[in-house]
């Protein structure tokens, strides 16, 4: 539940004389390093990683050809939609990170910016 939401149910809360929720307590930086990570997810990508290696070169290698790596993620994205495969998703997480390693982009830069445009919620 997002604050707002929170907000909200516990102004109806109060309005009728309901107790009021409490907040989520704060987890500790432990705590998320132990949760807000998928191991198996890391696993699938290395093993990948590694016979890609020796498919179309070593990350960073010298004399490799170029690649449409954002092409390439979106298909996989929309082959994923289509058939559900997750391994769909361990290959646009490589091309991702590929991307981000070899980039060739002629503007290619970080800077870490919040747009507004989060992740939509969708009801099962």
């Amino acid at each position: 539940m997002n604050n707002r939401q929170f907000f909200i149910n516990n102004l109806w809360r109060w309005k009728c004389g309901l107790p009021e929720l409490e907040p989520e307590k704060p987890v500790s930086y432990e705590q998320l390093q132990k949760t807000e990570w998928s191991v198996n997810f890391e696993q699938l990508m290395r093993n990948r990683l590694m016979v890609g290696s020796l498919r179309y070169g070593r990350i960073g290698g010298s004399n490799k050809p170029k690649y449409n790596r954002v092409e390439s993620m979106l298909k996989r994205l929309q082959k994923f939609n289509e058939s559900g495969n997750k391994e769909y998703l361990v290959d646009v997480a490589n091309l991702c990170l590929l991307e981000f390693e070899e980039c060739t982009h002629p503007n290619q830069h970080f800077e870490s910016v919040d747009d507004g445009d989060h992740v939509t919620i969708i009801n099962k």
